[in-house]
């Protein structure tokens, strides 16, 4: 299951991956002809009444991945940090996944306070988490945290599946990070940013779409409800918007 979904990673070429919150987002998606979907951490955070990345969605990642892991498309979870910086319950974490028949985990070194996980930890939960026949993407939260240096991260998780640098908008930049290492790239589509075709053509193996599709829901279901009264509604909210809403990390 995994070489399937590594085989949908092609520069040039890049897998659009649709993030879903629920079952029926999953569902719809699924029966749209995605060949692939993720979670996305902020939605199922937010359907659960949780912080975003601070490791407090862990059981209600994994009832996620049980319930939409018969739609008949491989899936993704987004595992945050792993739910732990100890990497034995990494490793167990995935196992527990990859006995479901989940293709792929997300790991990030990003942490709630607004700094990276150190290299060398990272390196070993990115270690527990391989071996278990899942496709290990390692996310650097550099651009995101505007913090660290992308490439020394980029090359020091060198022995995952494929690399994901989210907040890369900069397609000179993109096509540098594409060139520095091996591994696929993915990164994360910004509809302010470089369109699918000028991502393709600077070598990204994976586009994903993240909280986007959750945040457009929201905006949708509130434009139905204000048309009715004849209101416009506002924008679209962003990550920040909808993770202020929702509780502290405990």
């Amino acid at each position: 299951m995994s070489t399937r979904f590594r085989d949908l990673h092609r520069p040039g070429d890049p897998l659009l991956l649709p993030n879903a919150w629920d079952y029926g987002s999953a569902a719809v998606l699924a029966a749209h002809g995605f060949p692939a979907i993720g979670t996305t951490s902020l939605g199922v955070s937010a359907v659960h009444g949780k912080p975003d990345a601070a490791g407090a969605t862990k059981a209600e990642t994994i009832e996620l991945a049980e319930l939409i892991k018969d739609l008949g498309v491989l899936v993704t979870v987004d595992i945050e940090g792993g739910f732990s910086d100890d990497p034995a319950q990494v490793s167990d974490l995935v196992a527990a996944l990859a006995s479901l028949g989940v293709a792929g985990v997300n790991l990030e070194d990003g942490r709630p306070d607004g700094t990276l996980r150190p290299i060398e930890l990272h390196q070993r939960i990115i270690e527990a988490a391989k071996g278990h026949g899942v496709f290990v993407n390692a996310r650097t939260d550099t651009q995101w945290l505007k913090t660290g240096d992308t490439r020394e991260r980029v090359n020091a998780y060198g022995h995952a599946d494929g690399i994901f640098v989210p907040g890369l908008r900069d397609l000179g930049e993109i096509a540098e990070v594409v060139a520095s290492t091996p591994l696929p790239l993915n990164v994360l589509y910004l509809p302010d940013g470089p369109t699918l075709a000028q991502l393709a053509e600077a070598g990204v193996a994976r586009v994903s779409t993240g909280s986007l599709l959750y945040r457009a829901s929201l905006h949708g279901a509130l434009s139905s409800l204000l048309a009715v009264q004849g209101k416009a509604a506002p924008p679209a909210p962003t990550y920040a918007e909808i993770a202020a809403m929702l509780p502290e990390p405990r």
